[in-house]
């Protein structure tokens, strides 16, 4: 079976288009007023942390999150703010020592 040259291409093109679309749709699905989201399984490999350690960072209100139903999500803002804080306690114990 032979295909011709355009519609071989057209239908690459295609499918070119939807796969496009099916990754924009899998990138907005983490994400909240633009803004991206983590859960509990993400930030524990990112930051290398037990879901205790996140239990205990929300309980001590030293990372802010969000609940929606039982599923907890922590802001891309918020995440960032506490690294920035553990870099400048670390660099301020450095400083001291």
């Amino acid at each position: 079976m032979e295909i011709e040259d355009y519609k071989f291409e057209n239908n690459m093109e295609s499918l070119n288009k939807r796969l496009d679309e099916i990754l924009r749709l899998l990138k907005a699905k983490n994400r909240l007023n633009g803004e991206t989201i983590y859960d509990n399984q993400d930030l524990c490999v990112m930051l290398k942390l037990s879901k205790r350690s996140l239990q205990r960072l929300r309980s001590l209100g030293i990372l802010p999150y969000l609940q929606i139903g039982q599923k907890t999500f922590y802001l891309e803002s918020d995440v960032m703010e506490y690294i920035q804080n553990q870099i400048d306690k670390k660099k301020t114990l450095n400083d001291t020592v």
